[in-house]
């Protein structure tokens, strides 16, 4: 096999392959595929796109008898796939696999179609940098404490206080349920970038608490948002797929935060210039998001279409309320040991084992780049397995190593923090709860309030760890009784929450509309 590849920063690919094959395989080889994509015949030895991640698809044939029952084939792959940005790397796996006439490992578990994955890929790029403005505060803390000298209660204060910003998202979500998705998703990225470059101004330690508290609210609903529209959007088998996909992708801002965190090392004032880089991101972001469409299920079940529903979404509102106690004490509980176990790391790191500011980027990338391999097995599994038990196993393996590399220095505490943050990113298969559980009209804002609930775990477990790790002078003790919260957790996702794998979201919501009931869309 040979193959004559265009230039891989063409969004347009092409693909040839020259092989001999008898009679049989020939007649195997033109019938049309589906697995990575599905074909129709549009011509003698010629095929189009039915179903894929394409915006542009075909496959041709040419075949010369050489003797009987032996046949020289070229078969040329023509094709431009329908994701923004992510389309080269894409474009190269896609390459890799379209010769094998099978699903690849990495491909998700239900096919999506152009429009899931142009969506998909959008909401993962604006995840990006959602990510990154989500650990600004995490990676500066320590740094802007130094420079106003406070000390890690006054931290764990900030950081609470911080977290009062998720009211300002539960009225970004309120308004998304009212008016739609794209727009306000849109708004909050312009303003949230604008409020964490405030954050570089900084005059004192609550200057910058009360930029984050806004550009954190922001966030928050921008996060929640993205969420919403790839549940909305994606098919009933690869829900949990596109949120590993999206926390990888929210995973990579994170990192790049770490990437340029040794500048806070070449002066005091350093640490202000990572609030800054968000800046310039904002203008191909929005370039990439202007071809974000409004949520086909938003859409068909907004305000037009409300007289029309059927009566019988009123009588699942006890059942909703339930669910929403579950996932919000599910969300603080699980908040009351993680968000703590973050937020201190760089302290932790730099005060109680002498890290510098390189030290703690190496330290971040090591130990918990490898959990991004984790997050994406955890949304397949979901996906195919179910969600009850890759989570479970994320809350108590997670917790069990994450105290133990408080506790533990050198190697061992890179080894237990590595099984901590591999084991913890399994905890992905439950974002997958928050969208599904609710109706499209109260998606949003449920979501919100889960969050909130969540935040005000986080908050708790801040200043439960900050005041208790001055009183113990150490964060092993503290973790070890925050660590109470997700185990707890671990026994009500076993115990209590339903199995919503391969479930479509009007079947476990049944007073919505289907897409294809509105306008005859089908998203599978």
């Amino acid at each position: 096999n040979n193959g004559n590849w265009e230039s891989v920063f063409k969004r347009d690919k092409q693909l040839t392959i020259t092989k001999t094959l008898d009679d049989k395989e020939l007649n195997a080889l033109r019938e049309p595929r589906d697995d990575l994509v599905a074909e129709r015949l549009a011509g003698e030895d010629k095929y189009e796109l039915l179903h894929g991640p394409f915006s542009k698809y075909e496959r041709k044939i040419v075949v010369e008898t050489e003797t009987k029952g032996v046949n020289l084939v070229s078969e040329t792959f023509s094709w431009r796939l329908s994701i923004p940005f992510w389309g080269i790397f894409f474009s190269f796996l896609v390459g890799r696999s379209l010769p094998k006439r099978s699903k690849p490992w990495w491909a998700p578990p239900d096919r999506l179609n152009e429009r899931s994955a142009k969506v998909l890929g959008i909401l993962a790029c604006v995840q990006v940098i959602d990510g990154y403005l989500g650990s600004v505060i995490t990676q500066t803390i320590t740094f802007a404490a130094d420079e106003f000298d406070h000390s890690s209660s006054a931290q764990g204060i900030t950081l609470a206080v911080v977290r009062v910003g998720v009211l300002l998202s539960l009225g970004v979500l309120v308004v998304a349920d009212k008016k739609g998705r794209r727009n306000i998703l849109l708004l909050t990225l312009v303003l949230s970038v604008i409020s964490t470059a405030a954050g570089s101004l900084s005059s004192g330690f609550w200057f910058l608490g009360s930029t984050q508290l806004i550009a954190r609210g922001l966030t928050t609903g921008m996060g929640i948002l993205i969420g919403v529209i790839a549940a909305e959007e994606l098919p009933k088998g690869s829900r949990a797929y596109g949120v590993s996909m999206l926390s990888l992708s929210a995973a990579l801002g994170a990192g790049i935060s770490v990437w340029v965190l040794p500048i806070a090392d070449l002066h005091e004032k350093g640490w202000r210039i990572v609030y800054l880089v968000p800046l310039l991101f904002l203008p191909p972001l929005m370039k990439i998001s202007k071809n974000l469409p409004e949520s086909i299920r938003y859409k068909a079940n907004s305000k037009v279409v409300k007289a029309e529903k059927s009566k019988e979404s009123n009588k699942n509102e006890p059942f909703i309320n339930n669910r929403l106690f579950l996932l919000a004490a599910v969300g603080f509980l699980l908040l009351i040991f993680a968000a703590p176990a973050s937020q201190f790391q760089n302290d932790f790191l730099r005060e109680h084992r002498g890290y510098s500011a390189s030290g703690i980027t190496a330290y971040w990338l090591l130990t918990s780049t490898p959990a991004g391999i984790a997050i994406f097995l955890a949304g397949r599994f979901a996906d195919t397995h179910g969600r009850k038990k890759i989570a479970t196993s994320g809350l108590l393996g997670g917790t069990l190593f994450i105290v133990l590399s408080y506790y533990f220095s050198g190697a061992l505490m890179w080894a237990s923090h590595l099984c901590g943050a591999v084991l913890g990113s399994l905890t992905v298969a439950l974002g997958v709860y928050g969208p599904e559980l609710f109706s499209t009209n109260q998606r949003a804002k449920s979501n919100g309030l889960i969050v909130a609930f969540s935040v005000l775990g986080s908050a708790t477990g801040l200043l439960l760890v900050g005041s208790m790790t001055d009183f113990f002078d150490s964060y092993g003790h503290a973790f070890t009784i925050t660590a109470v919260g997700p185990l707890i957790a671990a026994v009500l996702v076993m115990l209590k929450f339903p199995e919503t794998a391969k479930t479509e979201l009007e079947d476990l919501n049944p007073g919505d509309i289907r897409p294809e009931d509105f306008d005859g869309t089908k998203l599978d």
